[in-house]
């Protein structure tokens, strides 16, 4: 008996073509497929009928195969509404301010403000700031009590030059008198200006600096 592949069309739908042209495929194969079955069934010698379990079969997985494009679309749906969801609870964070505890901070006009915490009191204490690429930019001696701290950066390296506005992390070391390292925490505020929807995922702007969702360990409504 000639068969037709019914799993083209599923081949189909995952090069991206889509599932209407699928569904599409999958038709014109399924057409196919009955007018050779109908046409064979004609002309079977009457003494010796054919074996049904061949296009049985192959009417099992036509079925399976349009169960699974009417599945991708279904999935295609939930991502769908997944996204929309994300911008609609990105865009809410519009004018709010939100706190990043992952130490990166926005640098907006020439000015950056991290607090930080020692959970108990340091002997010494070098405060580091990166950029995007992990390069140090600037270091220099942090406070050394136990609590809540701030450092306002200026934005200008250790030479005195001026660095472009954008997002810097803030590294602490804290060392007690024996040499043992102190618990800390960094953390970071601003107030989201824009929310930048062009890419897969939102993202939150403070200033010109791009932060995700995931980032943000706190908002305030200020």
């Amino acid at each position: 008996m000639t068969t037709i592949d019914p799993t083209l069309a599923a081949t189909n739908t995952s090069t991206g073509t889509g599932s209407a042209s699928a569904l599409q495929k999958l038709s014109g194969n399924f057409d196919t497929f009955l007018q050779l079955l109908t046409t064979q069934l004609q002309n079977q010698d009457p003494t010796s009928p054919m074996d049904t379990n061949q296009f049985t079969q192959q009417l099992v997985e036509f079925s399976q195969v349009e169960q699974q494009i009417g599945t991708n679309d279904n999935l295609k749906s939930l991502i769908a509404l997944g996204q929309s969801r994300s911008a609609s609870d990105a865009v809410s964070y519009l004018g709010k301010t939100v706190t990043l505890t992952n130490g990166t901070a926005a640098l907006t006009n020439g000015s950056a403000l991290w607090t930080y915490s020692l959970d108990a009191a340091a002997a010494s204490n070098t405060l580091s700031v990166s950029d995007a690429t992990g390069r140090v930019v600037y270091a220099g001696a942090g406070e050394t009590g136990a609590g809540m701290h701030q450092f306002t950066w200026d934005g200008k390296d250790n030479a005195g030059n001026q660095l472009p506005d954008g997002s810097y992390r803030l590294t602490i070391t804290p060392t007690a008198g024996d040499g043992s390292t102190v618990q800390s925490q960094v953390a970071s505020s601003g107030k989201v200006t824009q929310v930048d929807l062009s890419g897969s995922t939102p993202q939150l702007m403070i200033g010109t600096t791009e932060f995700p969702m995931s980032d943000v360990s706190a908002v305030a409504s200020l």
